[in-house]
């Protein structure tokens, strides 16, 4: 039950933080846009002698121009850096990480199962290491008062991400080397595959054949 929540959490907070990213950068680039549309416009009107549409589009371009979105591109740097720290735990729990894999596709047996469990070790040791690491690094940061340049955050809230991102990973790697030596089986994704492409050219050929 609890690793289901956590399996939920884990995918939900991805996708709000990618959403939220992908969200904000398309309102600052409306907003960008909107500014440079709207000082053309007035500098059209004027040259066509136009003052009512010259008032307007002044106006609008006062409007616009008074809603401050500086800190947008750090607030997306920061989403993405969060998403992509859960990402990579998500990314060992399903197997959808690249790997170099030749050699143990060749191998079988007990020596295939040794070398799985050691690449599993490897994983579990660098994250851990890092989640140390990262730990360590956000307490000085904390007691440095660092805070963000626009968005004026403090800083040790948004490094949280490494150790968090860095702990929720070094657990997946926990779980899937114990799966692995219990069951024998690894989560695997096939990178050449479109999810849910197969399902659909299922659901078409079904269809085709009614």
């Amino acid at each position: 039950m609890l690793l289901r929540f956590l399996d939920r959490f884990e995918e939900i907070l991805i996708t709000l933080l990618m959403a939220l990213g992908v969200t904000l950068i398309f309102v600052a680039v409306v907003h960008r846009f909107s500014i440079g549309f709207a000082a053309d416009l007035v500098g059209f009107a004027r040259a066509h002698d136009m003052p009512t549409l010259q008032a307007a589009a002044r106006a609008t371009f006062k409007a616009i121009n008074g809603i401050k979105l500086t800190w947008a591109q750090e607030a997306c740097i920061y989403l993405f850096v969060w998403m992509a720290k859960f990402g990579a735990a998500y990314g060992v729990r399903t197997g959808i990480h690249v790997g170099v894999d030749i050699l143990v596709e060749k191998l079988e047996g007990t020596k295939r199962r040794v070398i799985t469990i050691i690449a599993m070790s490897g994983g579990v040791l660098f994250t851990a290491v890092i989640t140390w690491i990262g730990t360590d690094f956000v307490y000085h940061v904390a007691k440095g008062g660092q805070t963000s340049p626009d968005l004026e955050l403090k800083m040790w809230i948004i490094y949280l991400a490494v150790p968090f991102g860095s702990a929720l990973m070094c657990f997946r790697f926990i779980q899937a080397l114990y799966l692995f030596i219990t069951t024998g089986f690894i989560a695997h994704h096939d990178h050449g595959a479109v999810d849910g492409l197969d399902e659909e050219s299922e659901d078409l050929a079904k269809g085709g054949h009614a």
